[in-house]
């Protein structure tokens, strides 16, 4: 009977490469170190520290620009035959562990401001390293799944940590050690990727070859991807998506904040996040019957009725609880149908010699997003009540707009499809 059971645990699983599982272990080591830290660091170098708002704001802010060059560094050493995945990954734990361990010995703003840009910049380069190594493993349906994976094991990390990180400082008061511990955990995921990741880029060494065309502003592989079609459609696409999970990590515990206790408001964004954790595998299963594009559709649609619900919420008191779970319940699945859709859409469009260019791209649509929609939000959430309610009414039918974008990216993505199909035809033949 055991045995039975563990057999049909083992056969839920997805049929991956066993370096994805392994990537996907590092990941989640990495995530439980950057939960320790998550919502712990403003507290601690404002108050243990001393250093203003406006100093901590600035000091997170900066890891945000740094990010951007991160990103933009990383697609093109990851495209790269020197760099390739695996060294970009290494380089990116190396300078992420030096980060952390100067946040755990910070004691004035110059420190603060270093260490932040150079978390900023070590994240920076993970990003496009390990979305093009999990593309460079798979391939048709199962890329899908085995992104819905890795995300997992980011969830699962960052929810771990943020749970111990809790329980740490309610016992010990000690902020510092929390840094220590995600220094550490880059210091893992570090040793992880040196001992059992192998190096999975195979093309050839273009990233910073130069044409006539472009004159030498731009290496030929960014040319390339900015001069394609169906990447720059699904970028307008990405960013109003970031823009909508930016409202969930910021201004929605804001509206709530008007709205609900602090207990209420912990249980909701809890019940949000156990579900996408439980939910993230069945879901991209589901959604492997629909190509990219259409997936996305249903994604929008869960948007849009997500943000429909957290309007009913300034409705009838009595029912805003209701409301609320409900809300957190949908939008967790929006979440979970959008993020490995997304990257998976774009690893399948993009040379595989140019992946990571590609993925820079996508991630710094986040990068967009986030630029946009926390000022947006707390904007919205400034004004008066009637406004604030009819926010996310606004925000639920502009999933409208985006549906459409989307059928323009599902017909350009369908003729895609089928000259590719064609040229392989041709190909074939003349072999």
């Amino acid at each position: 009977m055991k045995s039975s059971l563990q057999s049909k645990l083992l056969a839920w699983f997805p049929k991956l490469n066993p370096q994805v599982w392994i990537l996907a272990m590092g990941r989640f080591l990495s995530e439980v170190g950057a939960g320790f830290t998550l919502f712990y660091a403003p507290i601690f170098f404002a108050k243990g520290v001393g250093l203003s708002a406006t100093e901590v704001g600035l000091g997170l802010g900066s890891a945000s620009i740094s990010g951007v060059f991160g990103r933009i560094i990383g697609g093109s050493f990851s495209d790269s035959q020197f760099w390739g995945r695996r060294r970009t990954l290494l380089l990116s734990a190396a300078i992420s562990t030096i980060a952390s361990f100067a946040l755990a010995a910070t004691n004035n703003f110059f420190t603060f401001l270093l260490a932040n840009l150079l978390a900023g910049f070590g994240i920076g380069l993970y990003w496009p390293a390990t979305e093009a190594a999990v593309a460079d493993l798979t391939e048709g349906q199962v890329r899908q799944e085995a992104y819905a994976v890795v995300r997992l094991a980011d969830n699962l990390g960052l929810g771990l940590g943020i749970i111990l990180g809790g329980i740490l400082i309610s016992a010990t008061g000690n902020y510092r050690t929390l840094f220590i511990i995600d220094g550490i955990s880059f210091i893992v995921f570090f040793a992880v990727v040196y001992l059992v990741i192998a190096e999975t880029y195979k093309g050839n060494d273009k990233a910073w070859a130069t044409t006539s065309r472009n004159r030498g502003f731009l290496p030929n592989s960014w040319q390339t991807a900015l001069n394609d079609r169906l990447l720059l459609v699904f970028v307008v696409v990405n960013i109003i998506f970031t823009t909508y999970i930016s409202q969930l990590h910021s201004t929605i515990g804001l509206y709530f904040s008007g709205k609900f206790s602090s207990p209420s408001i912990s249980l909701l964004f809890s019940w949000h996040m156990v579900l996408a954790i439980l939910t993230m595998i069945p879901v991209s299963r589901i959604l492997k019957r629909f190509n990219h594009p259409e997936a996305l559709m249903i994604s929008a649609l869960f948007w849009g009725i997500g943000f429909g619900f957290v309007w009913f919420i300034g409705g009838i008191p009595e029912l805003q609880l209701i409301w609320a779970i409900l809300a957190m319940a949908i939008l967790a699945i929006a979440t979970v149908s959008y993020t490995p859709s997304a990257s998976a859409f774009v690893a399948d469009i993009a040379p595989a010699s140019l992946r990571g260019v590609y993925l820079s791209i996508n991630s710094l649509c986040w990068a967009v997003g986030y630029a946009i929609g926390p000022p947006l939000g707390g904007w919205a959430m400034d004004q008066n009540v009637l406004f604030t309610n009819n926010f996310w009414l606004v925000l639920s039918f502009s999933v409208i707009g985006l549906i459409a974008i989307l059928r323009y990216l599902n017909y350009i993505f369908r003729r895609y499809i089928i000259l590719g199909n064609r040229r392989d035809a041709e190909d074939t033949e003349r072999r």
